[in-house]
């Protein structure tokens, strides 16, 4: 990596010799999701004065985006917080009375979480019948011990065989399909359904892992994500109102909308180049900033210190471009390891249901999958890749409204097409699946579009097979590592969902890793308060 020495102007401390500048530390937080807002709220409250955010998109939210539909507000992205205890995301809800108009029928209680708790999942074949609940229920006692199993490999070191690869998928569709033949009182015909209906969970299972197959998650790591203890409970006002509350005390003239940056340049490598530059005659090139961002409108913005927010997806296309010096060789690597892809939502909404009023689900068992292996479909096949439709409660909040779910590939596919083809493709395959040739047409469609956003490139994050969560770590790993007292420290900060190691993939994960680099920050200047009382920092005491 490269290092360049800093002048100190006396000081051997680099955050020292700021001080003596008699200034406040210059912070910019890139990104206005959930973890750049809490950074920003920390940091505010903190003393911190000099904090700019930069929004690449018209919006503050990241992957928080709530839409009206009609009367009802849709969640394209972020849905559920998932559980309550000791969860920030709960506690901020509640304490602001997000939740007191949530009904009992969206706090779900289940490990895949549906918009009701109440009501049953229907599980259609695309022969058009449904399969008997019975069968369900004892399907789906034998997928969920083997989904324990899965859990033990990380929390009782469990080894994992070579016959599994390290993978989820495999290993659960082995074990499943193993359990299914031997058992003596099943028909050669309700083993085939039982094998059918395991290619369907393995995809709800994908879009709950946000991976493009369940064969792609690491076996060994899967048990490392951390549950909280508590119910999943929906936001009926919007998920949006969360990001609100972490914004409401943010004085605007520290937000910059639709002001995406270009390059990082960290370890001072720009300094010297652009201080000779006539187009950049600042004064601010002789303050020993050690961090200047480039963005793409070709403003470029001195700091003390950055934390960088953006997604993994992004990190992923563009880590190249958007550090100078590049990044290390090991943040690269967890950077490449670790995995991300797309789950979108596809929203339907009927004039009156075709489903009945017991009905929470519609899920899709295509009877000609029992014995794939891997599930690929081409372009044209991509609707396959819908697992299910939600049924959206109360249908007083919401209307008569379907939420599907699909991911992967097929999910950057269906993204490709216009609304009315989307909207005819569901609209047939729920005709199909029901068996009911006259469903009309959906009166209007919302869908997201995560994986094709250059803002976002993906929706969460997931441990991929040969990644652990030590990857996790190195990606939230500040730079530059090193601890000479000549380069100024923790220039360059990353938080985000996919730099949380036990909470990954959630808003919590989010909130608490935003948190995290702030506090880090808010650490380092009080201890140089501490350190040096004589020369009293700007800083005010908490």
């Amino acid at each position: 990596m490269q290092s360049c020495e800093i002048s100190s102007d006396g000081a051997d401390d680099p955050l020292s010799s700021g001080l003596q500048r008699n200034r406040q530390p210059r912070i910019v937080v890139i990104g206005a999701g959930l973890a750049g807002l809490a950074a920003t709220k920390t940091l505010l409250e903190n003393g911190f004065t000099d904090v700019t955010v930069l929004e690449a998109s018209d919006r503050i939210g990241g992957r928080v985006q709530s839409v009206q539909l009609g009367h009802a507000t849709l969640e394209l992205g972020a849905t559920w917080i998932h559980g309550a205890n000791g969860n920030p995301v709960f506690h901020l809800a509640e304490d602001n009375g997000l939740l007191e108009e949530t009904t009992d029928e969206e706090r779900s209680v289940g490990r895949i979480s549906l918009y009701a708790k109440n009501g049953v999942a229907h599980y259609l074949t695309n022969a058009g019948r449904r399969i008997p609940k019975d069968l369900v229920e004892e399907f789906s006692d034998i997928y969920n011990e083997v989904y324990e199993l899965t859990q033990e490999f990380f929390q009782r070191g469990k080894p994992v065989g070579a016959e599994s690869q390290n993978s989820v998928g495999i290993f659960t569709r082995d074990v499943v399909r193993q359990r299914i033949r031997v058992d003596p009182d099943d028909s050669e015909t309700t083993k085939k359904l039982k094998l059918a209906m395991l290619q369907q969970y393995l995809k709800v299972e994908s879009c709950e892992s946000s991976s493009p197959s369940m064969d792609e998650v690491s076996l060994s790591e899967f048990g490392e994500w951390t549950e909280i203890p508590g119910a999943h409970h929906v936001i009926p006002s919007g998920f949006i109102k969360i990001v609100e509350l972490l914004a409401r005390d943010i004085p605007k003239r520290v937000l910059q909308l639709q002001k995406p940056i270009r390059c990082v340049h960290w370890n001072q490598s720009v300094r010297n180049e652009i201080a000779e530059s006539e187009d950049h005659n600042s004064d601010h090139w002789g303050q020993g900033y050690p961090v200047y961002v480039e963005c793409e409108d070709c403003e470029f913005i001195p700091a003390d210190h950055v934390i960088v927010t953006v997604s993994l997806g992004v990190l992923k296309k563009s880590h190249k471009a958007l550090f100078s010096p590049g990044l290390p060789e090991d943040k690269v690597m967890a950077i490449e390891k670790l995995g991300i892809s797309t789950t979108d939502k596809i929203f339907l909404e009927f004039s009156e249901p075709f489903w009945s009023p017991e009905c929470n689900s519609i899920q899709f068992v295509w009877e000609d999958e029992a014995l794939l292996e891997n599930l690929a479909y081409p372009e044209e096949l991509w609707y396959k890749k819908i697992c299910s439709f939600d049924v959206l409660y109360p249908p007083e909040r919401y209307g008569y409204m379907l939420s599907g779910w699909i991911c992967g590939d097929e999910a950057l596919t269906m993204e490709k097409y216009d609304d009315e083809t989307v909207a005819e493709t569901c609209a047939e395959l729920l005709r199909k699946f029901t068996g009911n040739q006259n469903i009309p047409k959906p009166r209007r469609i919302l869908r997201s579009s995560w994986g094709s956003s250059p803002y976002f490139g993906g929706s969460y994050s997931f441990t991929r097979v040969g990644s652990t969560g030590t990857d996790v770590e190195k990606l939230a790993m500040p730079l530059p590592y090193t601890e000479s007292t000549k380069a100024h420290p923790l220039q360059v900060l990353f938080a985000g969902e996919a730099t949380h190691r036990k909470f990954y993939s959630t808003t919590h994960g989010a909130l608490l890793s935003g948190q995290r680099e702030a506090t880090l920050l808010v650490e380092i200047y009080q201890d140089l308060y501490n350190a040096e009382t004589a020369k009293p920092m700007l800083l005010k005491n908490h």
